[in-house]
C-alpha cells in the first residue's frame, strides 16, 4: 500500500505520457498515427498532440508520410555512450591490439550517433607510421568504410532514418551515386574495401560488429597504408581477412554472431 501511495505522490503525468509513447512506438514497425497511438494507450487523441510535437522537435520521433509517427535512432545513439559501449571497448581493446600487431596497421572502432560516425576506440600501428584517428572524432557516414558498414547492416527503414539524421547535420560531400547498390553488395560479401575519399594512398578496410539481432552495432576499420620497405607485410586481401576475423570475434563477445557473407 505504501508503495502505491509513493507512486501516486511522485507521478509526473507529462513524463509518463511521453514514455508511454516511446515504449509503444519501440514495438511497432511502420509507425502509428496520432489516433492509433491514443487507441493503443486508451486516451483521447488530443491528449497526445503537444507531446508528439515535442518528441518530434527533440528528435526522438519522426513523422512519416500519412501522418504516421515512428521512433528515430536518437535513443540508440544515446545508448552508444552508456555502459554497453564501455563494455564493447573493453572487449575490443585486446583484439584491436592483436589486429594491429598482425596487420602492422592502425585500426579503430566506430558507432553511429545522431547522424554521424563517432570513433569510440583506436589502436596505433606497431611501427613508426600509420593513420590514427582520435577517439571522439566524428567522421562521414556516407563516404567512409565505417559509415558504409553501419548503413549496410541495418534494415532499409533504419538506413533511411540514419540518412535523414545525417542530412540535418552534414557538411561533407553527398553520397556516392551508387550508394544503395553498394550497401547491398557490402552486406552480401560481409565487408567493405574502398579507397579513402579523405586521404590519398589509404584504403579503408571495414567489417561489422553485430549484435544478437544481426544488425551492426559498430564498425571495425583499418585505414590501410601500403608499406614500401616491408615486402613481407600483409597485403590488402590478407588484412581484410584479419579485420573480418577480428570483427567476428568481437561480435561473439558482444552477444551476437559473425555477419553472414
Amino acid at each position: 500500500m505504501a508503495d502505491d501511495e509513493d507512486f501516486d505522490r511522485y507521478r509526473a503525468p507529462a513524463l509518463d505520457k511521453g514514455l508511454d509513447i516511446l515504449e509503444l512506438l519501440a514495438g511497432i514497425d511502420g509507425g502509428l498515427t496520432q489516433a492509433e497511438i491514443a487507441k493503443h494507450l486508451g486516451r483521447s487523441p488530443n491528449e497526445f498532440y503537444r507531446m508528439l510535437d515535442r518528441l518530434v522537435r527533440r528528435g526522438y520521433v519522426t513523422r512519416l508520410e500519412g501522418d504516421r509517427f515512428t521512433l528515430t535512432l536518437k535513443l540508440f545513439g544515446l545508448a552508444q555512450f552508456h555502459a554497453p559501449v564501455r563494455r564493447l571497448v573493453s572487449f575490443a581493446t585486446p583484439l584491436m591490439r592483436e589486429l594491429a600487431q598482425r596487420s602492422r596497421q592502425a585500426n579503430h572502432l566506430a558507432v553511429f550517433d545522431r547522424g554521424a560516425v563517432v570513433v569510440i576506440a583506436q589502436q596505433d600501428a606497431p611501427g613508426y607510421w600509420g593513420i590514427s584517428i582520435r577517439v571522439g572524432a566524428h567522421i562521414s557516414l556516407l563516404n567512409t568504410g565505417s559509415g558504409h558498414i553501419l548503413l549496410a547492416f541495418r534494415s532499409p527503414e533504419e538506413r533511411a532514418m540514419m540518412l535523414a539524421e545525417h542530412e540535418q547535420h552534414a557538411d561533407d560531400r553527398g553520397p556516392l551515386a551508387d550508394l544503395p547498390s553498394r550497401l547491398d553488395q557490402i552486406r552480401e560479401r560481409g565487408h567493405e574495401v574502398m579507397a579513402s575519399l579523405q586521404t590519398a594512398g589509404v584504403h579503408n578496410l571495414s567489417a561489422p560488429v553485430v549484435g544478437p539481432d544481426g544488425k551492426s552495432i559498430a564498425a571495425l576499420t583499418c585505414p590501410y597504408l601500403a608499406p614500401t620497405n616491408q615486402p613481407d607485410a600483409p597485403s590488402i586481401p590478407q588484412t581484410i581477412d584479419m579485420v573480418v576475423e577480428t570483427a567476428a570475434r568481437l561480435s561473439v563477445l558482444a552477444g551476437g554472431k559473425p555477419a553472414e557473407s
